[in-house]
């Protein structure tokens, strides 16, 4: 079958423009659906998407039920099949390749990557793959015959358990596709090695998008004392700790993350440098400023407080919250590494909230860096929603 033998997906009078300007999704009110009818279409069936005129517009899958009810994944009349997803995977790998020098990084993230709906996380010869549309997790068995030709690796896990199946309708599960995946991976960053749970852990196990700015700490904590909050694992105070940091404190509300960060601390021969402590970041940092506690570097990782755009003016406050608090226990002239991954909190938001939180307590910040997620998570250029990463290092001083 070809992509013209697809059921069509017409679209209104104009509609078509924001596609050919690049974006990949199609609304449901921008189908003309007495030409189409789009509620008899089975989701993640295949479909061809065309203008008013009927001209091709480019070959996608569709979900009726659902706002985004139709993504490209195509513009030149290809099949979506096997051989689409081996040459969407080869294009993906090669930019990886020249960005790492090990195999460990996101292989595939989303739309930006030509295959919306999929997310592939590599860690060495273990793959972990999320299908978070049902266009995806009707190419299944596809994926998993593409990750073998293209990979090869000695395992594939599917970790289809993220929120946003339930808005597609699909049924939330962790299934090994093929090969063991073992009970802990090998995640290998700046040299260090860092044990992670990839069938339970946060998302896929590991928050590929902070590495590039992890990078940074190099010349930014050498001989000092640093404070990471919500540590998750301790990729940012382990990384610190690599960097000459003298001391370390992580801190987690959950308890097997805070054993893994002792693990991951040993690991790496830091587990005099790196105290892991369990408790709620808000909590921690209130008994901290109660009891005098000082950190030259504060890193602030925390998870999104902004999930949907109603829950804006709330999760604003919760970030400035949480700046202020971390300038609490800064030094005075300290270091604030601050970050969302809150699409809907812009990089000015978070910025006025650092800001709020700084003058409130009579402080000056510098911004000496803006911080964006890592290159293995590139951003598409007509699609704002795959820029949702961002954050500040900001320097602290007295006003």
């Amino acid at each position: 079958m070809t992509a013209a033998d697809y059921p069509a997906l017409i679209l209104k009078r104009g509609e078509d423009r924001r596609l050919r300007a690049g974006h990949l999704w199609v609304f449901s009110n921008e189908v003309d659906v007495a030409r189409s009818p789009l509620t008899a279409m089975e989701a993640g069936s295949p479909v061809h998407v065309l203008d008013a005129g009927g001209k091709p517009v480019g070959t996608g899958y569709v979900n009726p039920s659902t706002l985004i009810c139709a993504r490209l994944l195509d513009r030149g009349g290809h099949a979506l099949d096997r051989s689409l997803l081996v040459h969407r995977l080869n294009v993906a790998l090669a930019l990886r390749e020249r960005l790492f020098d090990t195999p460990h990084y996101r292989l595939v993230y989303g739309e930006s990557d030509g295959l919306p709906g999929l997310v592939i996380d590599r860690f060495g010869d273990v793959v972990v793959a999320q299908l978070g549309t049902a266009g995806m997790e009707r190419m299944k068995d596809a994926i998993v015959d593409a990750v073998r030709k293209v990979l090869n690796p000695a395992a594939l896990l599917f970790r289809n358990d993220g929120g946003a199946r339930a808005i597609e309708g699909l049924p939330s599960y962790v299934e090994v596709a093929f090969g063991e995946v073992p009970e802990r991976v090998i995640v290998d960053e700046g040299g260090l090695k860092f044990a992670v749970d990839v069938q339970h852990g946060q998302k896929t196990g590991w928050f590929f998008d902070q590495q590039d700015n992890r990078d940074r700490l190099r010349k930014l904590v050498p001989g000092l004392r640093v404070l990471d909050v919500f540590s998750y694992v301790g990729a940012w105070g382990i990384r610190a700790a690599g960097f000459g940091a003298s001391e370390v404190t992580c801190v987690d509300a959950s308890g097997p993350a805070c054993e893994q960060i002792r693990d991951n601390a040993r690991r790496n021969g830091f587990g005099d440098t790196v105290e892991a402590v369990c408790a709620d970041a808000f909590e921690y940092l209130k008994q901290a400023r109660a009891e005098r506690r000082r950190w030259d570097v504060v890193i602030l990782d925390p998870p999104a407080f902004v999930k949907r755009r109603k829950d804006f003016k709330e999760g604003a406050l919760a970030y400035r919250r949480i700046n202020e608090m971390a300038m609490q226990v800064l030094e005075r002239d300290g270091l604030l590494v601050s970050a969302s991954c809150s699409y809907h909190m812009g990089r000015d938001a978070l910025l006025e909230a650092i800001q709020a939180g700084a003058r409130h307590l009579d402080r000056q910040v510098q911004v000496l860096c803006q911080l964006q997620q890592s290159a293995d998570h590139p951003v598409h250029a007509a699609i704002v929603e795959t820029d949702y990463l961002k954050g500040y290092v900001c320097r602290v001083l007295p006003a």
